[in-house]
């Protein structure tokens, strides 16, 4: 079923994170803060396409599609945090705030190019595109999450407003490649938006719900809610400038 294979899925990354990462810090002293990075390695399985994709087909009154596909994503982080948080509990992890790196900004602004790029870059190809597209869909994310991540940490802005204009960037720019490429404005949409899902902010809100922790645990679960929001309200903005069959009502 999907609920196993998917939790069977979690619980391989979690401990090929915690098993390779005791290998370094035995061999090379990693510092064990960063064992919490053991969160990235369950990302993969947040079902963004299906979570992206529901908020569009309700903006367009879909709602048996839209509500089927957000029940399925919700369905999906609800066995995947749940079984982070059992692996957590076994492995003795507990998630906290990832050490910042001590870059200047002209490099830290590069380093989140190049990440943002591999990681729509994989997105898109997991999701069966081909190497040119999921490389137009990588150069998109990349500008995308990078300008929402710089927004953050350099202009103080609000991480949902940053979301929104970050997903609203990464809607035009699908909408400029399909035009002069043909690509599919989807394909390069979603995998841009996917890695912008709050997936850390929804692990440790259920992780501090499960532990009783009802005011931090229900803090990150708005906080992941509002940036949830955002993203698709981006993409629908960026659809309705770009798309005039999208400025109508039946």
């Amino acid at each position: 079923t999907v609920a196993a294979t998917t939790a069977v899925g979690v619980a391989a990354a979690c401990l090929a994170y915690y098993l390779a990462f005791m290998l370094g810090h035995l061999l090379w002293g990693l510092d064990m803060v960063h064992m919490r990075g053991y969160i990235g390695a369950m990302l993969f399985v947040i079902p963004g396409f299906p979570f992206i994709t529901s908020g569009l087909d309700i903006a367009k009154l879909d709602m048996r599609s839209g509500l089927e596909r957000l029940t399925y994503a919700l369905f999906i982080i609800l066995v995947a945090t749940g079984t982070g948080w059992v692996m957590a509990t076994v492995l003795q992890i507990k998630p906290g705030d990832l050490q910042s790196p001590d870059l200047s900004k002209p490099a830290l602004t590069a380093f989140r190019l190049l990440a943002s790029f591999c990681g729509v870059f994989g997105f898109s190809l997991m999701f069966n595109s081909h190497r040119r597209m999921a490389a137009a869909a990588g150069v998109v994310g990349a500008v995308a999450n990078t300008m929402r991540l710089s927004l953050v940490d350099f202009a103080a802005f609000p991480a949902p407003l940053a979301a929104f204009l970050a997903a609203l960037l990464a809607g035009l720019l699908a909408g400029y490649v399909r035009e002069k490429v043909g690509y599919p404005r989807i394909a390069l949409t979603v995998p841009s938006i996917v890695i912008m899902v709050p997936g850390l902010y929804m692990y440790r809100g259920i992780f501090l719900l499960a532990l009783t922790n009802v005011g931090a645990g229900a803090t990150w679960m708005t906080e992941a809610l509002m940036l949830v929001l955002s993203l698709p309200a981006g993409l629908l903005t960026a659809r309705i400038l770009t798309d005039k069959k999208w400025r109508r009502v039946d």
